[in-house]
């Protein structure tokens, strides 16, 4: 049993899986604290938040006595030494809570996304961990979704052919949950971006550090082409498209329908036609944050990396500032890696940040009588 410890007690943390009514991409245990609680590798003993009321709810929402409710999170690494710790702050504090969190001698960080704000920081974060063998996971979750995973695979082994294209439609910020929609295309093509063209929603969106919503036409290193609409994107919601020589894959309404085509007898001159086919179906399906627990024990024992794993991380982000970069330089293409690592994207997650988000989200909720 490895001992698990999470520091930011909001939503992501601790309850954001009791508001969840119906799944998609989603399946549970999803969030940090109920997945520690529901493992049979890990016993969740701490929390740490700067927030009073949040650290109450934890405790009681888990079953954690106030002596294992810290205020501040440098006491909580020291008092009990954690083997994985969980980082569910801010990204604007992010970065450092890694560091100082590996300085204190964990063994794993399950880290939400974005991995940090700036380039340089996402730097620093993974020559510490690997100059001190910790391993980071990043909660790019889609990974282990079991359809996503089956069309990965799919493409891999050659059943879709040669793969030419992928498409994801994803209204999102690019650097907040742009992170999920970039991950997922690298990770259903198997390859890393190469160069980009990015087109934000306007010039003065692109010129400042503020996450932004944009489009992108993504160049991979297998030769692949790749097409991010991070704009709205009407009745196509978190929709991803792999198109190959023999087949093709859809996930349709986030996850809710997965589509699978191929070949089939017909057409003009009889020359085939896309013909739908059974999608092949998982025998089970596994809590999300089981999945990546059990993912980090594996990298914590075999020194394997994680399924999502901090350069994973890094080169999320590094594609959504290049893609923000193109912009700035009048739709130039923009090669990866960014040579300026002082470049940034301040993640829309931390506005409003000096209270908790669950806090914001309730005061925005409109009011029944």
């Amino acid at each position: 049993m490895y001992r698990a410890a999470v520091i930011g007690l909001g939503r992501m943390g601790s309850t954001f899986d009791d508001e969840i009514q119906r799944g998609g991409a989603i399946f549970l245990p999803y969030c940090h604290a109920p997945s520690y609680t529901a493992s049979p590798h890990t016993e969740l003993v701490a929390g740490a938040d700067l927030h009073t009321e949040q650290g109450a709810i934890f405790g009681e929402r888990w079953g954690l006595s106030g002596e294992h409710i810290y205020s501040d999170y440098r006491d909580m690494l020291a008092a009990e030494k954690p083997d994985i710790v969980s980082i569910c702050t801010t990204a604007r504090h992010r970065a450092t809570i890694m560091q100082d969190a590996i300085e204190a001698g964990v063994k794993a960080i399950w880290a939400e996304k974005p991995i940090t704000l700036s380039l340089a920081e996402a730097d620093a974060v993974i020559d510490l961990s690997t100059r001190k063998g910790v391993v980071i996971a990043v909660n790019c979750s889609r990974r282990h979704n079991p359809f996503l995973s089956e069309a990965r695979r799919m493409a891999q082994e050659g059943e879709l052919g040669e793969i030419l294209q992928i498409t994801a439609y994803a209204e999102c910020f690019i650097s907040h949950n742009g992170s999920h929609a970039i991950d997922t295309m690298r990770y259903l093509v198997d390859a890393d971006v190469e160069w980009v063209f990015g087109e934000m929603e306007s010039d003065e969106e692109a010129a400042a550090e503020e996450d932004l919503k944009g489009n992108g036409y993504l160049a991979f290193d297998n030769g692949v082409r790749g097409f991010l609409r991070a704009m709205p994107t009407g009745i196509a919601p978190w929709e991803f498209d792999v198109i190959g020589t023999e087949g093709r894959v859809r996930s349709l309404s986030n996850g809710a329908e997965t589509q699978y085509y191929r070949w089939v007898s017909g057409g003009l001159r009889d020359e085939g036609l896309p013909g739908r086919a059974p999608f092949p179906l998982p025998l089970s399906i596994q809590g999300t944050g089981l999945l990546v627990i059990a993912d980090l024990v594996q990298a914590i024992e075999t020194g394997s990396e994680p399924r999502c794993s901090a350069e994973d991380g890094r080169k999320a982000l590094e594609t959504a500032i290049a893609l923000r970069e193109s912009h700035r330089q009048g739709g130039r293409r923009v090669d990866l890696p960014v040579v300026d690592r002082s470049l940034r994207i301040l993640s829309v997650e931390i506005g409003g940040d000096t209270e908790p988000a669950r806090v914001r989200r309730l005061r925005s909720e409109p009011v029944v009588a």
